[in-house]
């Protein structure tokens, strides 16, 4: 049995961008100093140093955390030292599920300085997880002063992004203006010349790639200190979008998305009348005649495509040479009359830049190809499931979950049960045996949803 002063101690450090805003002392520098000084004084041998900055915690995904949990895994830790419970984590259910599961299961004793917490000592107190989720009320609180203060300066017309958009540079000062930049500006003035010439978006497209002219994904790399390997080609998408974009006509055009809660990290997108547009908030590349000239035009080349072939490998057939899904196309031959074919898109549209290499492949080839791979498996298969149950459960749950936004508003209400089950148990509402139960339960259909994510496409 070891020691209670001593062991392999990992010190966890972390330090969130509001943590660096509103309170210097939790700085990198202090929090390393004040571990490795108690590390030295209990007679810790201090295996390692994990320091996450930048980075909240009302995730756990974070890369020197992982590092940490794999090093626990790995057995090379048997001591986790942070500064307080906070630096730990702030959502109150994951740092329970450390504290109170995680590290007990490793044979992990836990330290945090300032809070006095020290599992050597005995289990956790009922004031521990108390202070969790105060931290939790913290992180919460931070993130909705954040979102009111973006939305204000949002109406205010001031920009809250990172970057500014093709053709503009950002002025870093305290307002955040757009200045025009010549050089990308001249580009996005003949891109709304030609349109108004009646050259459509690919035509476009293929004559900027054409003319070697970087597209706004190569040309950022062009004007930062340190260029990567990024690049990128015009495409038909990409000219459709930045026609369409007011911000081109001097309007500031924010609020496109919004993230589905302060401990989810992904974001949807919301419909253009839900965005936040200030106008005349800097100078304008194109008159407002000539852009809503340009959207007329656009307007009257749209139209309502039926889809003719809807195949049940749409999606899933990617070219060998360039990584890309192929698309399908029909071709009239005299011999047998229509034939679909998969062909790559990457060559279709930018045929002349090298992408990749014309080639084609019949569809009811690729299928049978497929079908005589599979049909040994299924016919395994069916000795051991009742496929028209399988079946019928696979139809109720695409009827029950039809899209993506379907899928979060579900795990967002998982979510706060799984909050409502934890504080329950705290406030001593609810028995050890039910609370396992119940919480089991919660965990196992938010992770099915969670692999919905994948399978399912917003619309």
């Amino acid at each position: 049995m070891r020691s209670e002063t001593s062991g392999r101690a990992g010190l966890y450090i972390r330090l969130s961008k509001e943590d660096a805003r509103d309170r210097e002392s939790e700085s990198v520098s202090n929090q390393r100093s004040l571990l490795l000084d108690y590390a030295e004084k209990q007679g810790f041998a201090v295996a390692g140093i994990y320091v996450d900055d930048g980075y909240s915690g009302t995730s756990f995904d974070r890369p020197a955390f992982q590092r940490l949990i794999g090093d626990i895994r790995a057995g090379t830790i048997d001591t986790v030292l942070t500064k307080d419970m906070s630096r730990l984590g702030r959502d109150y259910i994951l740092t329970g599920h450390y504290l109170e599961r995680f590290f007990p299961e490793h044979g992990v004793r836990y330290i945090s300085l300032l809070d006095n917490v020290d599992t050597a000592s005995g289990p956790i107190d009922d004031i521990t997880p108390i202070k969790a989720i105060f931290n939790d009320f913290y992180a919460r609180d931070i993130s909705r002063k954040i979102t009111a203060v973006k939305r204000d300066k949002q109406r205010k017309g001031l920009f809250v992004g990172g970057k500014a958009p093709y053709g503009y540079r950002l002025v870093r000062d305290e307002t955040r203006r757009f200045a025009i930049d010549e050089c990308a500006a001249i580009v996005v003035r003949r891109m709304f010349q030609l349109a108004l010439q009646g050259e459509s978006c690919r035509a476009i497209a293929v004559r900027l790639n054409s003319e070697g002219i970087p597209s706004p994904a190569a040309y950022a790399n062009l004007t930062v200190a340190n260029p990567g390997p990024r690049s990128g080609q015009w495409s038909a998408e990409r000219i459709a979008a930045m026609l369409k974009n007011e911000v081109y006509i001097g309007s500031m055009v924010q609020g496109k998305q919004c993230k589905l809660g302060y401990k989810v990290g992904k974001s949807r997108r919301l419909p253009p009348e839900e965005w936040t547009i200030v106008e005349h908030t800097h100078p304008p590349l194109v008159e407002r005649s000539a852009f809503e000239q340009v959207q007329r035009q656009i307007e009257s080349r749209r139209r309502t495509r039926s889809r003719k072939h809807d195949l049940p490998l749409k999606g899933l057939v990617f070219c060998c040479e360039c990584g890309h899904p192929l698309g399908v196309v029909e071709r009239m031959l005299a011999s047998s009359g229509s034939t679909l074919y998969f062909l790559c898109r990457s060559y279709q549209r930018f045929p002349r830049e090298g992408l990749c290499t014309s080639h084609c492949m019949r569809v009811d080839a690729v299928a049978r190809a497929i079908s005589d791979q599979l049909a040994p498996v299924f016919q395994t298969c069916a000795r051991s499931f009742d496929f028209e149950t399988c079946a019928l459960q696979a139809l109720q749950s695409r009827a029950n979950v039809r899209d993506v936004p379907d899928i979060h508003q579900r795990m967002a209400s998982i979510e706060q049960t799984i909050d409502r089950i934890y504080a329950d148990k705290l406030a001593g509402g609810l028995e050890e045996a039910d609370f396992q139960r119940l919480y089991t339960k919660a965990i196992r259909e938010r992770s099915r949803l969670q692999s919905d994510v994948s399978e399912y496409k917003a619309p």
